[in-house]
């Protein structure tokens, strides 16, 4: 075996190491999901999640991976690619089989998290033709203009983004093109099937309506703060030399610092705003910090991280309370707001806090603006997609359970088992 051999070894065994992570971030979701829901929808709210991730795995391998990877980043879209994956070749000399294992959980991140946001009164018929809409279509187009290699990404002198703002977008983990687009995407879910039954009173006064459970909750963001050392230093996706093990620790950091910030600009936010501070906003806030940074932990120092962090831990909680009591817009879990908010704050604040970069450091407005462009584009055409789906799905046969089913909840209705005997 050649030192170059070894160096791809270790690579390829990092690469789906992470990838084991992130797919454990699975059940992270859906702890998180179940806890702050209610218990009558708990097979329910589990069953979504294990759906996201069937059908993104079967989607994204059939199609899905050639829309994103096809055409070497030329063009609107990729080639459908039909299960076959003789197209592609990875430019490090990874198994591409290793590296679409990769990029299919971090598909499913991105259909998963819609369904926090969606919860308690969809119909599960429709939510997989969502899932399998977002896997095929929504998630692989915007990859493909970005991790695809596309025109967003494009750092060629010539290119649309270098003549134009000097820089071209970066999105190193998927602040923008996995969370951004799940919010966005939630955010739209929610709206087309109104508030909860109870939600709001006949003055339009929001009511809380508690999850049953803030001991999944919480084991749900333990999981998945750790299932993000996977999803940010996996983005490196190698591990062998100097340089990768050097990028790979500070990454480590940077995400780790964000999310310990996020958690606690939430608690204290919450204890001055609220009198006390709130358990359940603070386990949001540490996924805020965490979505935040998702998109320059490579670019950030340690420093910025924790600002970046601060900030969306306190943007976070004047986020959940605008869209709930001033939009009445029902977000059971806070999707919205964590996914959608911060994805979106992180990646503009990259553009301020980049070291090689940013605005902040003396490198001017050009990488600015094409973070502010580049989200605009990529939360655009996700709004777009998202309209057409859930009021097309709305209008042709119906998004929502009746009014019985919804009262005594999804399980038995829509599953016919209960969680708790």
């Amino acid at each position: 075996m050649t030192t170059q051999d070894l160096g791809i070894s270790i690579d390829t065994v990092w690469m789906l190491l992470a990838a084991t992570l992130v797919f454990f971030m699975q059940p992270g979701f859906a702890f998180c999901e179940a806890g702050f829901t209610r218990s009558k929808n708990t097979t329910n709210i589990l069953f979504k999640n294990f759906v996201d991730y069937m059908i993104g795995s079967v989607a994204f391998w059939f199609v899905g991976f050639g829309f994103m990877f096809g055409s070497d980043g030329q063009g609107f879209i990729g080639m459908p690619n039909f299960g076959d994956l003789s197209f592609y070749h990875n430019a490090a000399g990874l198994p591409t089989e290793g590296f679409l294992m990769f990029e299919i959980v971090f598909c499913a991140t991105s259909a998963t998290i819609v369904s926090g946001a969606m919860a308690e009164r969809t119909k599960f018929s429709m939510y997989l033709v969502y899932s399998l809409f977002i896997s095929l279509i929504i998630y692989p187009v915007e990859g493909h203009w970005t991790w695809g290699g596309g025109w967003l990404y494009n750092a060629d002198p010539s290119s649309f983004m270098m003549s134009t703002f000097g820089a071209s977008f970066h999105d190193f983990a998927g602040s923008a093109i996995v969370h951004s687009v799940g919010g966005v995407l939630a955010f739209l879910g929610a709206i087309a099937l109104g508030p909860r039954l109870g939600k709001y009173d006949k003055n339009g006064k929001s009511r809380a309506i508690p999850g049953h459970s803030l001991t999944l909750g919480a084991l749900g963001v333990f999981i998945l703060w750790m299932g993000w050392f996977g999803f940010n230093p996996g983005s490196q996706l190698a591990a062998s030399g100097e340089v990768n093990r050097v990028a790979i620790s500070h990454v480590f950091l940077t995400t780790n610092l964000a999310a310990a910030v996020g958690g606690l600009a939430t608690m204290f936010t919450c204890w001055i705003k609220y009198g006390k501070p709130s358990f359940s906003l603070t386990l949001n806030g540490i996924l805020a910090g965490l979505v935040g940074i998702t998109a320059g932990c490579d670019m950030v120092s340690p420093t910025g991280a924790i600002i970046i962090g601060a900030i969306c831990g306190i943007v976070l909680v004047f986020a959940i309370e605008f869209i709930d009591k001033k939009l009445h817009v029902d977000d059971p879990v806070g999707a919205s707001s964590v996914h959608g908010v911060c994805g979106i704050l992180g990646t503009l604040l990259t553009g301020l806090f980049s070291v090689s970069e940013g605005l902040f450091y003396g490198h001017g407005a050009g990488f600015l603006g094409a973070q502010l462009f580049g989200i605009l584009t990529i939360d655009l055409w996700t709004a777009a997609c998202g309209f057409i789906l859930f009021w097309g799905i709305k209008y042709i046969h119906g998004l929502r359970v009746d009014k019985r089913i919804e009262e005594e909840g999804l399980d038995i209705y829509e599953h016919g088992e209960a969680c708790y005997n």
